[in-house]
């Protein structure tokens, strides 16, 4: 159970779930720092799509929910255009489907291409462990600890909100001190997508303790300057985040599938 301050919020179309307000202020400025690196927008159309962007992380507003820009409007008090100019900016992340002449919606969990970007992390960050593990200076390595002390302690309380964005951020600094701009904004373009990802696998039973076990090996084979072992243990982590997911995405997947039938 997450400790963080914790509100409701109702909408016409009925009360939301409980907001968990610390974790829902680091899914804000994360989302406000990938949109403001790739969009010159008018500061209502930006936080119009922060705002909802971080609903939609942290499972506020669920796969598949409607986003009508009537209500919203009425909620950010103005009209149609910067609503739909923002849900547009989140279409383009990859957490709102726009089709054409029906009404928005919160963007699918597709097994597929939970596939192609899990695999394609495990790949990048392989990358990304090896050289950190040859050519990041002590002190860098050393910064790793504190983010994954705060793992441990999250892990400790059962705190999955908290193990989340401390895990967020131990990736974050993997390819900060890696060093590889390359690699860093293929992994940024993929970040909004991959916060639901991860907090749906950790949220699995015992996913959690596995996670932070692997990340133990994971800083001690930095330590022990192991390139190949860091990059083996961080593809597992990732495959085994995957399976993780498989398992819970797929039955719904085939029910869907099957009831459109």
């Amino acid at each position: 159970m997450s400790h963080g301050a914790v509100i409701e919020t109702t909408t016409r179309a009925g009360r939301m779930p409980a907001r968990d307000e610390r974790s829902f202020g680091q899914a804000l400025a994360v989302i406000q720092r990938v949109v403001a690196e790739r969009n010159d927008r008018p500061s209502l159309v930006s936080r119009i799509a922060c705002e909802i962007g971080a609903e939609i992380v942290e499972g506020l507003r669920a796969p598949g929910d409607d986003l009508n820009s009537v209500e919203l409007s009425r909620r950010y008090r103005t009209s149609r255009t910067p609503i739909r100019e923002a849900l547009m900016l989140l279409e383009k992340e990859g957490l709102v489907d726009v089709p054409p002449r029906r009404r928005p919606r919160v963007a699918a969990l597709a097994i597929d291409e939970v596939r192609e970007i899990y695999r394609a992390r495990a790949a990048l960050f392989e990358l990304i462990a090896a050289d950190v593990a040859r050519d990041a200076s002590d002190a860098d390595i050393a910064s790793l600890r504190p983010l994954l002390e705060r793992m441990e302690l999250a892990y400790r309380h059962g705190d999955l909100n908290a193990y989340v964005w401390a895990n967020v951020e131990f990736y974050d600094r993997n390819t900060q001190i890696a060093n590889n701009r390359t690699i860093k904004r293929i992994l940024d373009s993929l970040l909004l997508k991959t916060l639901r990802f991860r907090r749906l696998s950790l949220s699995q039973p015992g996913r959690m303790q596995k996670s932070y076990d692997d990340h133990i090996r994971l800083m001690r084979a930095y330590e022990d300057r192991d390139s190949n072992l860091a990059a083996a243990l961080i593809r597992s982590n990732h495959i085994n985040a995957l399976a993780s997911l498989e398992a819970c995405l797929a039955p719904k997947t085939s029910s869907a599938r099957q009831t459109s039938r």
